[in-house]
């Protein structure tokens, strides 16, 4: 069942995010260390968690087996969580790819899917898709668009199998699609 992830949720889907994404493309150029990876993973999807938590904008099947972390238009966040918990040269890289990313965004409002994974002992079994969908119902009932970004090239299929369509594309610092339903 598909539920609103309360703050009780993080430490399960944080888990799993970073489980999820140990061979993703963007994480492993963030955090390209083999022993540091999940601390430094644990860190970037604790704070996409607590920054989006309150707005009930993150959808998650058996408590983070599956989650989808959205981001609802019109948000500003103030201060950077990981400027804390990072070093240098890693917070570097993120700012760099955040800013490549939001550069080529949309200027019209939008819902944007910021995170989508699944535990790897749960995949197949289109849970992703479920909670991907929560939130492409949310952004419908509000009458925008949703937007995603995704350096996998395997994810664009899928998301084009999905309904998204592939709106721009970013070079550096890694291939970077830009992708609308």
């Amino acid at each position: 069942m598909i539920t609103v992830a309360e703050p009780g949720d993080r430490q399960g889907v944080v888990e799993a995010l970073v489980a999820a994404f140990v061979k993703d493309p963007v994480l492993r150029h963030l955090f390209p260390d083999d022993e540091t990876y999940a601390r430094y993973a644990e860190a970037f999807f604790g704070a996409c968690f607590d920054k989006r938590v309150d707005r009930r904008s993150i959808w998650t099947i058996q408590g983070g087996a599956a989650t989808a972390i959205w981001e609802p238009p019109g948000v500003v966040h103030s201060g950077d969580p990981l400027a804390a918990v990072l070093p240098g040269d890693v917070l570097e890289r993120v700012q760099a790819y955040d800013h490549a990313v939001h550069n080529a965004l949309p200027q019209e409002p939008f819902w944007y899917l910021g995170v989508l994974g699944t535990h790897p002992d749960h995949t197949g079994r289109r849970w992703a898709q479920a909670v991907m969908h929560a939130g492409l119902d949310r952004a419908a009932a509000d009458g925008l668009p949703a937007v995603l970004e995704t350096s996998n090239p395997a994810n664009v299929g899928f998301y084009q199998r999905a309904g998204w369509q592939v709106i721009g594309e970013v070079e550096a610092p890694l291939p970077i699609w830009i992708m609308q339903r």
